[in-house]
């Protein structure tokens, strides 16, 4: 059988095609449908047994397995050796593992009384689309033990968050809680499993849940399907009638189908084993007895530490969620929830609050952290500009605090000045300062306009023009005149 059939066949079997079904769709022998069906592999053709030396003794190692089945393959090769057998002991070893009787397990049929037990597990369906790519889809299922009630809810994962907010839908969608739940050893259940008569290790998280609602979790044993079998077998159930033919949907849309399936179709039908209609069964002798469910329903949240990026940024499942610019690159609380992401300080304090986004590689921003944001980024551009304006001299802080009285873009004329320094340079442009100051001109165009006019009379020329300063006319020195000349014109 080709590898093709072979992966044909399975998938028509997990969409509830019957081996009839199959047989006809594909045009193959229902035998073959089986063979593909009962095997992990491909099946291939088998060929002859060949002919060995310990054919002649397969008899004596029958009757001797049948009166001591724990006679070892060790022993069993000694025997044949007294009698004349010439072969290895490996022949004897597989001999002796196709002969020996092989008991088949034997289980107990568990018993609970109403409102002791329920099984809960997870079944994985297939991958959803969803923006930028695909997320798998998990069915939560809990079964009451007694009565066979159902509930289901499809999830985009089976992380801590999904698994605490089904247990609580569950519990209110029975209106109860029963005393003790039977759980896998999933690691959102069980840290450590049960071994050697040491009890299972519960999720910290998951016990706490546990405690708020009042019920016991009871971890089966290791590789033990059977004994939560009511919770697996309601899984298979689920496949075959709800999922089986259906197009693959996110849970917003498919979980509304669900439960109208469980009221009308799951919950009511006749149990094969019980012989009655959960939903009967349920009203009659379980609801009564299950436990009440607490005044405050839990959180469902998991709580973990996150670290915000420079950019503003909380990062859960490839998705960036904003935060306010403050609380760039701090250590925060990331709270997870089902349909939320929470954000807190470590003191506890509300920070955001977003949906949950479900896609792949996701910016969810709030338009007021982008607002708070470009206005912080102005303020700082602004504070570096004023830093660098104040290094221009020491008439640099008087000429600023006549900008913001006189100019009402004063931001725009110090990022001009500032820009006259990178060409002209800082020292001219400190000099100009001074001067426009005196001159109480506050404009960066009377800034460059006297940084032209001292580069014009920098430059030689047959007449020369000198500019007079305030300041530098109250320095001037003139010479004493002369009037000893005038004396004998006066005596004449």
């Amino acid at each position: 059988m080709t590898q093709e059939l072979f992966d044909e066949i399975h998938r028509l079997k997990a969409e509830g095609f019957s081996r009839r079904a199959i047989s006809r769709q594909l045009g193959v022998h229902r035998r073959r449908v089986a063979k593909a069906l009962n095997s992990s592999t491909p099946p291939k053709r088998r060929m002859p047994p060949r002919k060995s030396i310990i054919d002649p003794h397969r008899g004596f190692l029958m009757g001797k397995l049948q009166q001591y089945p724990d006679l070892s393959a060790a022993r069993l090769h000694a025997m044949l050796k007294e009698q004349g057998f010439a072969g290895s002991y490996s022949l004897v070893k597989e001999a002796v593992a196709d002969l020996r009787p092989r008991l088949k397990p034997a289980y107990e049929t568990l018993h609970f009384e109403p409102g002791e037990c329920a099984q809960v597990d997870w079944g994985v369906w297939q991958n959803a689309e969803v923006t930028n790519g695909k997320r798998r889809l998990s069915v939560f299922v809990m079964v009451l033990c007694d009565s066979r009630m159902i509930y289901a809810e499809l999830f985009y994962g089976e992380s801590m968050e999904f698994w605490l907010a089904a247990h609580r839908n569950a519990f209110e969608y029975f209106g109860g809680v029963p005393k003790r739940v039977m759980v896998d050893n999933c690691k959102t259940a069980v840290t450590k499993v049960r071994r050697h008569g040491v009890p299972a290790q519960i999720n910290a998280d998951y016990a706490a849940f546990a405690r708020h609602y009042g019920f016991a979790v009871d971890a089966c044993n290791p590789y033990r399907p059977n004994e939560k079998g009511r919770v697996e077998h309601a899984v298979g159930y689920l496949r075959k009638s709800f999922l089986a033919g259906r197009e693959p949907s996110s849970p917003d849309v498919l979980n509304p189908a669900l439960k109208q399936w469980l009221k009308t179709t799951a919950n009511c039908r006749v149990h094969g084993t019980t012989g009655q209609r959960p939903d009967a069964a349920f009203a009659e002798r379980e609801q009564a007895a299950l436990l009440p469910l607490p005044g405050i329903p839990h959180a469902c949240a998991v709580e973990r530490k996150c670290r915000v990026n420079s950019c503003c940024r909380v990062t859960v499942d490839v998705n960036r969620y904003s935060v306010p610019p403050q609380y760039a690159s701090r250590r925060l609380l990331l709270h997870l929830h089902a349909e939320r992401v929470v954000v807190r300080t470590p003191e506890g304090e509300l920070i955001v609050d977003h949906p949950r986004n479900f896609g792949r590689n996701q910016e969810i921003v709030d338009p007021a952290h982008a607002k708070a944001l470009k206005q912080l980024n102005g303020k700082t551009r602004e504070n570096r500009e004023v830093s660098a304006f104040l290094c221009l001299g020491e008439a640099a802080a008087d000429y600023l605090a006549g900008l913001r009285e006189k100019r009402p873009d004063a931001a725009s004329q110090i990022r001009k000045i500032n820009a006259l320094a990178e060409i002209h340079g800082r020292d001219a442009v400190a000099r100009a300062l001074v001067d426009a100051r005196e001159h109480h001109a506050y404009s960066s165009d009377y800034v460059l306009n006297l940084l032209d006019a001292r580069k014009r009379f920098a430059q030689p020329c047959q007449s020369p023009v000198h500019v007079a300063r305030n300041a530098d006319l109250l320095e001037l020195e003139t010479p004493k005149t002369d009037l000893s000349q005038y004396d004998g014109e006066t005596q004449s």
